[in-house]
């Protein structure tokens, strides 16, 4: 449902949100390899979420992504907003040019809930809020270190 350049997006600052604050910034390059993402793809990303205040940056030798408290007040949908836009979530999942509850298309009534809770969660719930259950449940962001058994 989201693109790939949305996905890196979301990953990212979730990193940033478990491993960085005010005080302490993280390259694009360590980002990339935690996260085993593309370089040059990521930065770029981080460039567009920062010009949007989704992310903080500071330039220069000690430089690097974080989040900042305000950052970390924003939510998903956001990020959603910023790289994918929000066609996906509001256009019939079948792809028909006209498609709700008084013209369903043949999934729509399965569909709508599935769609809604997505929207909530990601509207509702903060990038802190997220981060905090990242690190009380164990929840990956990446599967670099991830050891299949």
């Amino acid at each position: 449902m989201l693109s790939n350049a949305c996905k890196y997006a979301i990953r990212s600052i979730l990193y940033l949100a478990i491993h960085s604050d005010d005080s302490k910034k993280i390259g694009v390059k360590k980002i990339a390899e935690e996260l085993e993402s593309p370089q040059p793809f990521l930065a770029k990303l981080l460039q567009q979420l920062s010009k949007k205040n989704l992310v903080s940056s500071v330039k220069g030798p000690s430089g690097g992504f974080y989040l900042s408290k305000s950052n970390l007040e924003n939510s998903v949908w956001n990020t959603i907003e910023c790289i994918d836009g929000t066609d996906k979530f509001t256009k019939c999942f079948m792809g028909l040019s006209s498609c709700g509850d008084e013209n369903p298309c043949p999934v729509h009534f399965t569909v709508a809930p599935f769609k809604q809770k997505i929207l909530h969660d990601f509207k509702d719930r903060t990038i802190r809020d997220f981060a905090e259950e990242i690190k009380l449940k164990g929840r990956r962001i990446s599967l670099k270190d991830f050891e299949v058994t």
